[in-house]
C-alpha cells in the first residue's frame, strides 16, 4: 500500500478511535468498538485487495455518523466528499427500531454505490463472525435473524469483488455450522 494512502487511512482510524473512544460492542465483553472498524478495513485490504482511497477511508469511518457526534460536513472537510458520501449511504437511522432498520437495509441495498456495497458485505461478514464468536447476550433467534438479514442484503449487492463475495459465502457456511453447535448445546 502506498505510504500516502496508509497515512490517510491511519488518520481516519485515529479520528474514528477518538469519536468511538467510549463505545464498546454491546455484550461483547466490553470490546472497544474500534476493533470492528479495523476488522472491516483490514478485510477489505487483505481479502478484497482493495486500495481505493475513498473506499478505505469510508470503511474505517462507516459507523461514525450513526454512532457519534460527527457530522457529514466534518467528514467531507477532513476526508473528502467521496468518502463522506459513502459513509452517509451506510448510515442507519438509529431512531428507527432495530428490526425496521434491518428491513430497510434489505430494501435499500441495491441503491448503494459500489464502494458502499463492498463495505456492507465485509461489515456483515465481520459482524457475523463476532456475533457467533464472542459472548453476546442475544437469543439464538436474534442471531439467526441477523444471519438471514445478512444473506438477504448481500444477495442484492454481490458482484463487485468476487473475493469479498466468496469470503461472505464462507462466513455464512461457518455461521450456519456455529448456530447448529449453539442449538445443540442449548438442547443439552
Amino acid at each position: 500500500m502506498p505510504y500516502d494512502l496508509l497515512a490517510k487511512v491511519m488518520d481516519a482510524a485515529v479520528y474514528a478511535a477518538l469519536k468511538h473512544q467510549y463505545q464498546r460492542r454491546a455484550g461483547y465483553d466490553k470490546l472497544p468498538y474500534m476493533n470492528h472498524l479495523l476488522k472491516v478495513t483490514e478485510a477489505l485490504i487483505r481479502i478484497g485487495g482493495e486500495r481505493d482511497e475513498a473506499l478505505l477511508l469510508a470503511a474505517v469511518l462507516h459507523d461514525v455518523l450513526e454512532d457519534t457526534d460527527a457530522t457529514y460536513e466534518e467528514l467531507a472537510g477532513r476526508f473528502g466528499r467521496e468518502a463522506a458520501d459513502i459513509v452517509l449511504e451506510l448510515t442507519d437511522d438509529m431512531s428507527i427500531p432495530y428490526m425496521e432498520r434491518k428491513w430497510l437495509q434489505v430494501q435499500k441495498a441495491q441503491q448503494l454505490s459500489e464502494p458502499a456495497r463492498k463495505i456492507r458485505i465485509v461489515d456483515k461478514s465481520t459482524n457475523l463472525r463476532d456475533i457467533l464468536s464472542y459472548p453476546l447476550d442475544w437469543p439464538l433467534e436474534k442471531k439467526r435473524n441477523y444471519l438471514d438479514n445478512s444473506i438477504q442484503v448481500v444477495n442484492r449487492i454481490r458482484g463487485g469483488n468476487p473475493r469479498l463475495d466468496a469470503w461472505f459465502d464462507e462466513t455464512v457456511e461457518w455461521a450456519k455450522r456455529r448456530l447448529k453447535e449453539m442449538e445443540k448445546s442449548v438442547e443439552k
